[in-house]
């Protein structure tokens, strides 16, 4: 029986005041210029409702307004993550510097699931004054589902793929986003023609620390990890490897690339005492590269 899903969903990211200008309209736009003024945070609030289709067609609809707000507090200051003082100015800097080359370009992070999208993402939405979504979280909202295995389970892969798809493309045709996409999205080349309206980072962990991750959290949320039985870690090591080669050229279309095994080099620890504030620097820093290198090769 097919159902009607409404569902509102609000995601938020702080940005200076003076970057909001108001339409007429009342929508919101951003500046391009960044003063030392209140922040505000921009809630930017989220209506997905299915199409009319038979069962496992059906496709989820995204429209996304804005709105402001004052609030107390930002996300590296409350103590959501832990970073240092020194780490927070670090990436403050870093930003403002990456800042002159995005442009207000969106920021889609790929990667295996595990690798820290979602985490990462909320720091770099924070410390770019951009807004962040999760596609993931999307989906299950406009769907109506608890998980995104449970979706996987209802309605099959290929039904989770085409809303993906819908929500990548509504969301490309928005500014200043950071977008934490499923493991799964680089599939689909449509995927990466919506990525490319902006610029996509690639996380790269090695595969014996995402099965860590994964494993210590428990593999009930992930719909790929349930098909074999047998010992947990194996399992899950055996079905990660399938996918990474699968998947693997997929990653590698990326607009930039950040691997927790150069940053464990570099910093001389081991890839799984990697901060999470540590891999958003080195994100701001392959952006940066990558605009900067791109930017030369368009003045050549």
């Amino acid at each position: 029986m097919e159902a009607r899903v409404s569902q509102s969903l609000q995601l938020s990211s702080w940005i200076n005041s003076d970057k909001v200008v108001r339409k007429p309209s009342g929508l919101l736009r951003f500046s391009e210029k960044w003063n030392e003024k209140p922040r505000h945070r921009i809630v930017v609030s989220c209506h997905l409702q299915p199409r009319k289709a038979a069962r496992s067609d059906r496709r989820v609809q995204l429209k996304v307004s804005c709105s402001s707000q004052n609030v107390q507090a930002s996300v590296l200051e409350s103590g959501c993550f832990s970073a240092s003082i020194d780490e927070i100015e670090t990436l403050k800097n870093k930003a403002e510097e990456v800042e002159e080359y995005l442009d207000g370009r969106c920021v889609y992070l790929v990667g295996m699931m595990g690798s820290g999208k979602t985490t990462v993402g909320r720091i770099l939405a924070e410390t770019l004054g951009y807004s962040f979504f999760d596609c993931d979280r999307l989906i299950e909202q406009a769907v109506g589902a608890t998980t995104v295995a449970e979706i996987f389970e209802l309605h099959g892969e290929n039904f989770f793929r085409d809303n993906e798809t819908e929500v990548l493309h509504k969301l490309s045709l928005m500014h200043r986003l950071v977008v934490s996409t499923g493991g799964g999205a680089v599939v689909r080349p449509i995927n990466w023609r919506h990525m490319h309206n902006g610029i996509s980072v690639w996380l790269d962990v090695p595969l014996e620390a995402l099965v860590k991750r994964i494993t210590a959290e428990g593999t009930k949320s992930r719909p790929l990890l349930h098909e074999e039985s047998g010992d947990v870690y194996d399992k899950t090591l055996k079905r990660l490897t399938t996918l990474m080669e699968k998947r693997g050229e997929n990653y590698a279309n990326a607009s930039a690339r950040v691997s927790l095994e150069n940053i464990a080099l570099k910093r001389e620890k081991d890839v799984c005492h990697i901060t999470p504030t540590e891999i958003t620097l080195e994100v701001l820093i392959q952006i940066e590269n990558f605009l900067k290198t791109q930017k030369s090769v368009v003045v050549l």
